[in-house]
């Protein structure tokens, strides 16, 4: 699941100059697409006030050129990409990170050569400087005028109470600073080609003046969340990318007061299916936050997000599902919210999301059950309310059979799950499994689930054994398998050789 990227600072009103750079855009990619020369693409992508010399062009050499079906397929893709940005406000930011890479990609093509960027390093090594610093940016953010300056400068610039802009001295709406994604891209990009050290990002040093300046960010974007629902939607997109794309966000976010509730409080006073695109944003930002370690015990003991996260998995988006789960897993990672998790009506939801939901919600689902487990309660709850039967139908599907297993390998430790596995076509199943598949983990779940159904079960046994004496599967596996799999169906072969001894222990 990939995050859109946005570079506008909060608040700002860029709408009409974006227009004015659609069209622009558009008319660009139409001259490109007719002619031959689009060497001076570069100036669609800087200030116009800022002089851009391009790199000489080479001759291209006549013989072993090659490269028309090549720029024909950049062409046509390069189109759609733009057609894509044409149409739609919210595009993200790595449509137009591929956009220039298509571009670069196209000039290489024209020019038989690797070229970067198309500018001069010396004009490129200018544009990348911060103007407080006179360095290339390591952690380049947006002011509220939309140029672009260095954190620790910038923040510095605002720590001694200035209340305008550095460069174009217009005063400032707010303090803001939002990361310029795709400068740092192609800070980073230009760097590589240049082969030169990339600037380290100064987005973790310093600690308390960046903590500083998150914190403001931060609680600006969530008391939105009281305002109208433009403003809910506009600070959840933000939230999101922010939380997927530093970690300091995720990190200070916990120690804002009620950051938890304040987040999710759009969804607390509705139903969460009514409003799509501002729920799948709150709960991928719960997913995100729930990544950092010192997070997790917060998030699943705020009194709302647990009960959300499992709402969202009835009524969502696919993605919403999908991370509403994958929320789940990441906080059950941690030994007391196993237990708050296991005591809701997560284990339900989460069934039920693997017994019918769409193949990503499944893997999800599958991970967070698994985590669960690891408790004997949840373990004994997961039974009562049917896992069992359901895991083996996917199974038998072939659905998600490598995780699946390992579930199956841990319910079959408790006694109840031992009756509901006891079916003669569980164990063909099983015993077909280790001989189709390669991985040497999965054969070693199958065999102790074969090991935990059959050792005290003398029908099972017996039908294991027939199956031994023609395939040789357990025998097999006692030479091969992992140091698991081998006791365990070495153990196996003992017994039924105790049991029925005409069984011989040599594999064909």
């Amino acid at each position: 699941m990939a995050e859109k990227e946005e570079t506008e600072a909060v608040g700002g009103g860029g709408g009409g100059e974006e227009t004015e750079l659609k069209k622009e855009l558009e008319s660009f990619v139409k001259t490109m697409l007719e002619e031959d020369d689009h060497g001076w693409f570069c100036n669609i992508f800087f200030p116009k006030e800022t002089p851009v010399k391009i790199a000489e062009k080479e001759e291209p050499e006549a013989a072993g050129g090659g490269g028309g079906g090549k720029e024909t397929e950049l062409k046509k893709e390069l189109e759609s990409l733009v057609k894509t940005m044409l149409e739609e406000d919210d595009y993200g930011i790595e449509k137009t990170v591929e956009a220039i890479r298509i571009l670069n990609r196209l000039n290489e093509l024209k020019l038989k050569k690797p070229i970067g960027l198309g500018l001069d390093d010396s004009i490129l090594s200018e544009m990348f400087k911060c103007y407080l610093s006179g360095e290339i940016m390591g952690d380049p953010v947006v002011l509220a005028s939309g140029q672009t300056y260095d954190r620790p400068y910038i923040e510095n610039w605002l720590s001694e109470g200035n209340l305008t802009c550095p460069r174009s001295k217009q005063v400032l709406s707010h303090s803001i600073l939002t990361p310029n994604c795709l400068v740092q891209e192609l800070i980073s990009c230009w760097c590589k080609g240049s082969v030169i050290a990339v600037p380290e990002s100064h987005q973790d040093v310093g600690g308390e003046t960046i903590t500083k300046m998150d914190r403001i960010l931060l609680n600006s974007l969530l008391g939105k969340m009281s305002s109208s629902r433009s403003d809910q939607k506009e600070a959840a997109k933000e939230l999101r990318r922010l939380t997927k794309a530093k970690p300091s966000y995720r990190a200070v976010f916990c120690e804002l007061p009620d950051a938890i509730s304040r987040l999710l409080s759009p969804l607390s006073e509705n139903r969460v299916e009514l409003v799509p695109g501002l729920q799948e944003d709150l709960i991928t930002t719960l997913l995100n936050l729930s990544i950092h370690d010192n997070n997790k015990k917060a998030v699943a003991e705020n009194p709302v997000a647990v009960r959300l996260l499992i709402e969202s998995m009835k009524f969502g988006t696919t993605e919403t599902r999908k991370n509403a789960a994958a929320a789940l897993f990441t906080l059950s990672a941690l030994d007391s919210n196993k237990l708050i998790i296991g005591n809701s009506r997560a284990p339900e939801a989460l069934l039920e999301l693997l017994r019918g939901g769409h193949p990503l919600e499944m893997k999800d689902a599958a991970s967070a059950i698994l985590n669960l487990c690891m408790n004997d309660e949840n373990k004994k709850q997961f039974i009562e309310i049917g896992a069992v039967e359901v895991i083996l139908q996917k199974i038998k599907e072939s659905i998600l059979v490598d995780e699946l297993l390992r579930i199956l390998a841990l319910l079959s430790t408790h006694v109840n799950a031992v009756e509901q596995l006891s079916e003669v076509d569980t164990v063909h199943c099983l015993l077909r499994i280790i001989r189709d598949s390669n991985s040497r983990r999965t054969k070693e779940n199958c065999v102790a689930v074969l090991f935990a159904v059959c050792w005290s079960n003398k029908t099972m046994l017996k039908a294991l054994w027939k199956e031994e004496m023609r395939k040789k599967t357990l025998a097999e596996l006692a030479d091969t398998g992992t140091r698991r799999a081998r006791r365990k169906a070495d153990g196996l072969i003992a017994r039924m050789c105790k049991t029925f001894p005409t069984v011989r222990r040599t594999a064909t």
